[in-house]
C-alpha cells in the first residue's frame, strides 16, 4: 500500500505588525518644548523681582481689588441673565413692536465695546445734568458713581449677549412641548416657566457659565471709570512700590484662582442638568481619583510561603 501524502495547507506565516513611525509627533513635540525653554529663558533672565509677587497675594488692597472684582461681576451678571431672559422672550414675540425693540437692543450693545459703555455711562450727566424720578432728585454726576456706572455697562452690555443664548435654548424645546401645554389649558407665561425654561436650560448652562468667566475678566474694564477692582488696585499699590510687572502677575493669579474656582462649580452645574439626556453620567474627577485610591489600597503584594 502507498502511503497517504498529507495535502493540508501549510499554515500561513505569523503576520509581524511593523506600527507606524510618526516622525511628525516627535518633531514638533521638539519645537514645542524648545520654544517653551526659551519662554522661561527670557522670563527667569527678566528684569523681575519674583521674590515680592507672594508678599503681595494677601495684601489688603488686592484681596479688597479681588472682592470688588467677583462682587460687581455677579451682580452684573444677574443683571445681565435677568434682563436677557426679557429680551429673548420679546425677541420671539408675534408683537412687531416688542420683537423690534429687542432687535435693535441687542444690534446696539453688541456692536460697540464695552470699553465706549462705560465711557458713556460714566459721562452721562452730559445728557441728563439732573436726575429727577420724582421722589428723587440728585446731580447725576452724585448719582453714578463707579460702581453703578460699571453694573450699567457690563449688565446691560451682558444683556443682549445672553438674550441670544436664552432665545436659542428657548428654541431648543420642541413645539409640541407648548402645543401640549395649550391643550392642557396653561397660559403663555405658565408655559414657558414650567415647561420650556426647565429644558431649554441645559442648553443655557453651559454658555452662561462661560459668559460668567468672561465677565470676571471683562470688569478689569472697570478700571477706567476709577472702580477700585483689582487691575486698579495692583496698579495703584506698582505706582507707590515700582513693582509694575510683579503686580501684574499677583493680578494674573488672583484672576486664575477666580476663574478656576467657578470652572469647577460651572462642571456640576451642567453635569446636573446633564441627567435627563445622558443616561450613564462620566465620572467625576473627584469620583475617579476616589476609584483610583481605592484600587491602589486593594493592591496587596502576594504572601511569601515560609
Amino acid at each position: 500500500m502507498t502511503d497517504t501524502v498529507d495535502q493540508s495547507p501549510a499554515p500561513p506565516e505569523q503576520i509581524k505588525a511593523i506600527p507606524v513611525r510618526h516622525y511628525g509627533r516627535w518633531v514638533a513635540g521638539v519645537v514645542v518644548l524648545a520654544l517653551v525653554a526659551l519662554i522661561a529663558v527670557a522670563f527667569s533672565n527678566a528684569k523681575i523681582n519674583y521674590s515680592v509677587i507672594p508678599d503681595y497675594l494677601l495684601d489688603p488692597g488686592i484681596v479688597s481689588g479681588a472682592w470688588t472684582t467677583l462682587y460687581i461681576s455677579v451682580l452684573a451678571m444677574v443683571l445681565g441673565v435677568a434682563l436677557g431672559v426679557v429680551l429673548a422672550v420679546m425677541r420671539l414675540s408675534s408683537n412687531p413692536v416688542t420683537s423690534t425693540v429687542s432687535w435693535f437692543y441687542i444690534w446696539f450693545f453688541r456692536g460697540t465695546p464695552v470699553l465706549v459703555q462705560l465711557l458713556l455711562w460714566y459721562n452721562i450727566s452730559l445728557v441728563f445734568p439732573i436726575l429727577n424720578l420724582g421722589f428723587y432728585k440728585d446731580e447725576m454726576n452724585q448719582v453714578m458713581t463707579p460702581v453703578l456706572t460699571a453694573l450699567l455697562g457690563l449688565g446691560l452690555n451682558e444683556a443682549a449677549y445672553m438674550s441670544e443664548i436664552v432665545r436659542a435654548g428657548i428654541q431648543s424645546v420642541d413645539e409640541g412641548q407648548t402645543e401640549a401645554s395649550h391643550a392642557l389649558g396653561m397660559t403663555q407665561g405658565r408655559t414657558l416657566r414650567r415647561v420650556i425654561l426647565p429644558q431649554a436650560m441645559r442648553v443655557i448652562i453651559p454658555p452662561t457659565g462661560n459668559e460668567f468667566i468672561n465677565m470676571l475678566k471683562t470688569s478689569s474694564l472697570a478700571y477706567a471709570v476709577q472702580l477700585p477692582e483689582l487691575i486698579k488696585r495692583a496698579t495703584d499699590i506698582s505706582s507707590t512700590s515700582l513693582a509694575v510687572v510683579e503686580m501684574y502677575f499677583v493680578a494674573c493669579i488672583w484672576y486664575l484662582l477666580l476663574t478656576t474656582v467657578f470652572s469647577i462649580v460651572q462642571y456640576y452645574i451642567e453635569r446636573r442638568y446633564a441627567r435627563g439626556s445622558t443616561r450613564n453620567l462620566p465620572p467625576t474627577p473627584f469620583q475617579r481619583l476616589k476609584k483610583n485610591l481605592r484600587m491602589f489600597g486593594s493592591f496587596r503584594r502576594p504572601e511569601v510561603a515560609r
